[in-house]
C-alpha cells in the first residue's frame, strides 16, 4: 500500500516516515522544501508544494491508498507566545481539501494526528493545561484541530483522529495507553516516537476505524511491536 504522509519534515512526521518505510510502505510526501527531506530511503516520492493548494495535493495523491497527517499550527518557537508561521485555518483548509480528494479516489484510511485537549476532550486535562492553551498562542492550534476534526467526523470516510498527551522527544522505548472518554486517565506525556508507531500500526487496525483515541506513555501497558 502507498501512504501520502503530510508533515513529513515535522519532528513528529520525521519518524512517521522512518517507521513506515521500515515496515514496507512507500511513501509520497508533499513538502515545502525538499531538501528537508533525508535522501537515504529508497521507498520515498518525493512533491514539492503545500497542501493548501488542492491541485498540489491531488498530485502527491497519485497512487495512494491512505493519507497520514501530522500536519500542526506552527510556531516560531516552542515559547507558547510565540508568533505563528503558519495561518490559523491552515489545518482545516487542508482537511476540506483531502476530504475533497478522498471522496473522488476512494482513499482506504484517514489518519491524522490531533491532541489530547482538543473538543470534547478539553473538559479532562488539567486547570493549569486550560489556562495555558486558552492564553497563549497555543489556542490556536487547538481551535483548528477541533474544526479539522469536525470537518472530518461530518463525512464517511474511514478516519481516525489520533490525540496524543503532552509530546517528548524521548528516544527510550515505550508503552502505550489508549484511552476513550477520558479512561483510563491518560499519562501527561508520551513519545513522539510512540505516536509515530502507533499511527503507522494503526494502518491496519480496522477497530479504530471512526475512533478518537487519546494515547499516552505507560510502563504497566502493552508494547508496541
Amino acid at each position: 500500500m502507498k501512504v501520502l504522509l503530510l508533515g513529513a519534515t515535522g519532528r513528529t512526521g520525521k519518524m512517521v516516515l522512518q517507521i513506515a518505510v521500515e515496515k514496507g510502505y512507500e511513501l509520497n510526501c508533499l513538502v515545502r522544501n525538499s531538501k528537508k527531506i533525508c535522501k537515504k530511503y529508497k521507498k520515498i516520492n518525493i512533491f514539492e508544494g503545500s497542501p493548501k493548494t488542492i491541485s498540489d495535493l491531488e498530485k502527491a495523491l497519485q497512487g495512494c491508498e491512505i493519507i497520514i497527517s501530522v500536519l500542526n499550527i506552527s510556531r516560531k518557537s516552542d515559547f507558547p507566545w510565540s508568533k505563528l508561521r503558519t495561518p490559523v485555518t491552515f489545518l482545516s483548509d487542508v482537511m476540506s481539501n483531502i476530504i475533497e480528494l478522498s471522496e473522488k479516489y476512494n482513499i482506504k484510511r484517514i489518519l491524522v494526528c490531533s491532541a489530547w485537549g482538543v473538543s470534547e476532550t478539553k473538559n479532562d486535562i488539567p486547570k493549569w493545561f486550560k489556562w495555558l492553551i486558552d492564553n497563549s498562542n497555543i489556542s490556536v492550534a487547538y481551535k483548528d484541530h477541533e474544526r479539522q476534526e469536525e470537518l472530518l467526523k461530518r463525512t464517511s470516510l474511514p478516519w481516525t483522529i489520533i490525540r496524543p498527551t503532552g509530546l517528548t522527544n524521548s528516544k527510550k522505548e515505550q508503552n502505550i495507553l489508549e484511552s476513550y472518554e477520558n479512561r483510563p486517565k491518560p499519562k501527561m506525556t508520551i513519545s513522539r516516537l510512540s505516536v509515530a508507531k502507533f499511527m503507522v500500526n494503526s494502518i491496519k487496525e480496522d477497530k479504530l476505524i471512526w475512533q478518537s483515541p487519546i494515547i499516552s506513555g505507560n510502563f504497566n501497558s502493552i508494547k508496541l511491536i
